[in-house]
């Protein structure tokens, strides 16, 4: 090759080398980045802000690899729906080995061949009730055969409105449910609820099967459900569907209260002992907890929650394997948290007097008085509910909000 057609050569190779180097820092991209492909359009996005959402420094191409800031790691979100959508549940048979496990009886067992199984899916769904202004959200703890529990609740303290008073919001209703417990019946009184939830809307049920054990279960999905679909809610009652509850009297209760307090009120037992009858219903064996006493927890019927400490309380249950009772349960969680339940006199778990058959369980001048009592059949709640609500005249007023 001649001398002139060397110098052309080498004059046409330095200008395109200068055009590539030029390319090159115009987008600050290295050399080798030059030469690769480019990266998908999610990935250059994200490579071209820094976590806070603000473009990144031009200048930071020369600067050294040592001064590098860590990005800060993003903080998870609660998913925006239910995303349990699959039942992917073993037995954990490790435990069948172990000669304490062989002792117990077979429900315990069954308990804790599934007790790591959270959570599941959900059959039936109205996140709509939570839409706009809730002020308190009325949550009944129910099972599918007890059509005549909810609908007497529909009929008296379950009532809906959009309104609770003084510039509050709506009130709303919702029932939880799992699935019918005996296999023969599941078809039958699945359609039934279908039916039933297509009339009123409002029925929360999941995929798991309504025992005494799952009701711990039902706390939980309800708490995470909660926590989804209603994070702005003010209050949550939570309750039976044997209660008799006055709602008037729940409202004035709340009324001087805030929603960003640790508020959880009820019937609260204090130093209860786990019960070691194998006779009783709430027996739990010593390997299950081996503690002398319970937290403090708030007894059966229902309790008052304020919505911030409800989100509070679904993440610290998270942090607890589940317990079979889940009144205690839940006093488990509040201890995680810190917050001890308040006692009120308005909520009476036993009855207004705690001998079931004395004549004040049934005196309606003592129910217009309470916020929450147990224990009544529907034909005895929508009784009741006349009569507190007719022309009662008492001879004192009760004094116990």
């Amino acid at each position: 090759m001649s001398l002139w057609k060397r110098t052309v050569y080498k004059s046409v190779c330095l200008s395109l080398a200068l055009l590539v180097a030029v390319t090159v820092f115009q987008r600050s991209l290295t050399p080798s980045q030059f030469l690769q492909e480019p990266p998908p359009a999610s990935l250059r996005q994200q490579k071209a802000q820094k976590p806070s959402g603000l473009l990144v420094n031009p200048d930071s191409f020369w600067k050294s690899s040592k001064e590098v800031v860590t990005p800060t790691p993003v903080v998870s979100r609660r998913p925006q729906a239910w995303d349990v959508n699959t039942t992917n549940c073993s037995a954990n048979v490790n435990l069948t080995h172990q000669s304490w496990f062989q002792g117990l009886e077979p429900h315990f067992q069954q308990f804790l061949l599934y007790r790591h199984c959270r959570y599941f899916p959900m059959l039936l769904n109205h996140p709509e009730k939570c839409s706009g202004d809730v002020y308190l959200l009325v949550v009944v703890k129910s099972i599918i055969a007890q059509h005549d529990r909810r609908e007497a609740i529909r009929q008296t303290w379950g009532r809906e409105q959009e309104s609770a008073g003084r510039g509050r919001g709506a009130v709303r209703t919702l029932f939880l449910l799992g699935k019918a417990s005996k296999p023969e019946e599941q078809s039958h009184y699945q359609q039934l609820l279908a039916y039933e939830d297509r009339i009123y809307g409002d029925i929360l049920q999941w995929d798991f099967l309504d025992s005494f054990f799952n009701l711990t279960l039902k706390e939980i999905h309800f708490l995470k459900w909660l926590d989804i679909y209603c994070p702005d809610v003010r209050f949550v009652f939570k309750g039976d569907d044997d209660v008799f509850v006055n709602p008037t009297n729940l409202l004035e209760f709340l009324a001087d209260r805030r929603p960003q307090e640790d508020l959880f009120v009820g019937d609260i037992l204090h130093h209860a002992r786990p019960i070691r009858r194998k006779d009783s219903k709430y027996y739990i064996p010593g390997i299950l907890y081996n503690q002398n006493s319970y937290p403090p927890y708030a007894g059966g019927g229902g309790f008052l929650m304020a919505g911030g400490l409800a989100q509070r309380l679904h993440h610290s249950c998270d942090t607890l394997e589940l317990y079979p009772i889940d009144d205690v349960f839940l006093g488990m969680c509040l201890e995680v948290l810190g917050v001890r339940p308040m006692a009120h006199e308005g909520f009476k778990t036993f009855g207004i007097s705690r001998n079931r058959n004395s004549r004040m369980n049934k005196e309606p001048c003592f129910f217009r008085s309470m916020l929450v009592v147990h224990k009544l059949l529907p034909t005895e709640l929508l009784a009741m509910w006349e009569l507190v609500h007719g022309n009662l005249t008492c001879s004192r007023k009760l004094q116990v909000l």
